[in-house]
């Protein structure tokens, strides 16, 4: 079967890889869509690991239940792609996102568990949820991404009237300020150092305002903008600028949620957290009842992300939307590869 895999430094392949086989346990998916996340995006740059068949967004049918008897053929699927021992303390508080194990074998971030980039996937059969029958195959796609915004509006525990700001303008941004608004935030601000992105969240009315991070007075428009700093700061791009910014644009007393991933160390303006006495929250994941949460709203209708599905686009075509979404300049949010075109 058709597969895209990493082959070296921002260079993508479609490869023939090994179709996976019925063992009695595992569900055996046929992948329909399959979301380009930003972590994924972080692998492609560094190239490694080579060989790794990435997607841990997805939306498939079932073609094998495996151990699962509450399942049948045809059913429409997507799982959380992470992979917990199941018997720990995180574990069994529901916390899964904790577990030491749940990395090592993740759904297309780890070489052990190819992922959804693919035309057939298997998944441990305990993390699959069936999904809504009235939802579309590319709203079940967008369970994960959307379930990683949910965790971090409950993480930062935004109150009505609050003033929030979202660094960070691609899927996780727009998802988390959704969520920043219907819990009741009273300014939703958007900053990105794409000006279509950060455009694109006024105009899909998830943000009231986008600030360019690129401009030399951002932090005298944020500070203005939010009468001496805002509430609750997102920070949604884990890079130095942009948690440096989240502290400075933070209020006195305030709150800061890391939600974008670092992959290496970053140097940050301590002395404003302390001497503002400013609230750090990372945040990682999610937890198995957000993710399930995600699903009951798109389910009731009580949240609309298909408008945040810029594209669909075939296996072979991967590459390129790889570097259309980190040219700096694309409006694109994101892109979902159908293996089946």
């Amino acid at each position: 079967m058709k597969s895209v895999v990493i082959k070296d430094k921002k260079l993508l392949g479609v490869v023939e890889t090994e179709e996976p086989t019925p063992d009695g346990k595992n569900v055996i998916i046929e992948v329909t869509k399959a979301g380009i996340c930003g972590s994924d995006i972080h692998n492609w740059h560094s190239g490694e690991p080579k060989g790794l068949v990435m997607g841990h967004e997805y939306c498939g049918k079932v073609i094998d239940t495996g151990s699962r008897t509450d399942l049948s053929i045809g059913d429409r699927v997507t799982s959380l792609p992470i992979s917990p021992c199941g018997t720990c303390r995180p574990c069994l508080t529901g916390n899964p996102q904790y577990c030491t194990h749940t990395w090592e074998n993740a759904l297309g971030l780890s070489l052990t568990n190819q992922g959804s980039y693919s035309q057939k996937i298997k998944v441990n059969p305990s993390l699959v949820l069936k999904a809504p029958d009235n939802i579309t195959d590319e709203e079940v796609a967008m369970v994960e991404p959307t379930a990683v915004g949910l965790h971090a509006v409950h993480l930062a525990n935004i109150t009505v009237g609050q003033k929030v700001l979202v660094i960070g303008g691609g899927i996780i941004g727009l998802v988390s300020a959704l969520f920043a608004k219907k819990e009741g935030a009273s300014l939703v601000v958007i900053s990105e150092t794409n000006n279509p992105r950060g455009e694109n969240a006024v105009n899909l009315k998830v943000a009231d305002k986008f600030l360019d991070a690129k401009s030399p007075n951002f932090i005298n428009e944020a500070l203005e903008i939010s009468n001496g700093g805002f509430d609750v700061v997102l920070e949604c791009c884990g890079n130095s600028p942009a948690v440096s910014n989240a502290i400075i644009a933070c209020r006195p007393g305030g709150k800061v949620v890391l939600v974008g991933v670092a992959t290496s160390a970053i140097e940050v303006p301590t002395v404003m957290a302390v001497l503002k006495e400013i609230s750090i929250q990372g945040a990682i994941a999610y937890t198995k009842e957000e993710f399930q949460t995600v699903m009951d709203l798109m389910k009731d209708k009580l949240i609309d992300v298909k408008n945040f599905v810029s594209e669909t686009i075939s296996l072979e075509q991967t590459q390129d939307a790889f570097i259309e979404l980190t040219n700096g300049t694309s409006d694109k949010i994101k892109i979902l590869i159908d293996p089946k075109l």
